[in-house]
């Protein structure tokens, strides 16, 4: 049995509670304005009111007044982070976004993106399976920063849908200078806020930080 989640009870309470908080202060701040205004209609004319004990009256009547206003502009920014925040997330879900995290192969050829060491004169796309098994090892042009990866193994064979990463290798002969990790476009399926950032869940189920995002496009 599956209970559905109402996920705008909370907000609806918020702004229930909210408009209370609000009513109430009004309601003081009404209450207060009246009994002034009587007070000054009802003195006894031989005995005025203190001068000091009426600017005293005014300035809890300012203060009051200006607790209202507060309110309401808190509140109406709170609002507006509010609904940034959403819009945020919601333009992230549904686009492909560049990073050097696991891509997702399902069976169509795949571009890969990295660039060799200036100094190599040989370079290798290394291949690994979500279990980071080696399985497939290709000499690429060290000029080429954009690479097209078939989906086929050491073999030759189709290799199955999955998770896959990729990394550049940059040789000066025999000697290794580098090893670069490769990026790839993964459609993002979830966007949630985290700690510290934006949270991206990718097609494949990885999950990154929106600040290891290098590119984002739109999805086919």
């Amino acid at each position: 049995m599956i209970t559905p989640v109402n996920t705008t009870q909370p907000v609806a309470d918020q702004q229930k509670a909210g408009a209370s908080q609000k009513s109430a202060i009004t309601s003081d701040f009404e209450t207060f304005l009246l009994m002034l205004t009587a007070q000054a209609k009802n003195q006894d004319p031989l005995e005025p009111m203190d001068s000091t004990e009426y600017a005293s009256q005014l300035a809890q009547f300012s203060m009051v007044e200006q607790q209202v206003q507060t309110n309401d502009l808190l509140s109406n920014l709170a609002n507006a982070l509010g609904g940034t925040k959403l819009n945020e997330l919601a333009s992230w879900v549904g686009m492909d976004v560049r990073s050097t995290s696991a891509f997702h192969f399902d069976g169509q050829p795949v571009t890969l993106f990295a660039q060799a060491d200036p100094d190599a004169d040989a370079t290798k796309l290394v291949i690994r399976d979500s279990d980071g098994t080696v399985i497939d090892n290709v000499t690429v042009p060290t000029t080429t920063e954009e690479f097209v990866w078939a989906g086929v193994g050491s073999s030759g064979n189709p290799l199955a849908s999955g998770n896959y990463s990729a990394t550049l290798e940059s040789y000066n002969g025999d000697k290794l200078l580098s090893e670069k990790p490769v990026a790839a476009y993964n459609r993002v399926v979830e966007a949630q806020v985290g700690d510290d950032a934006v949270l991206l869940t990718l097609q494949g189920g990885q999950v990154i930080p929106a600040t290891q995002v290098t590119a984002v496009r739109t999805g086919a």
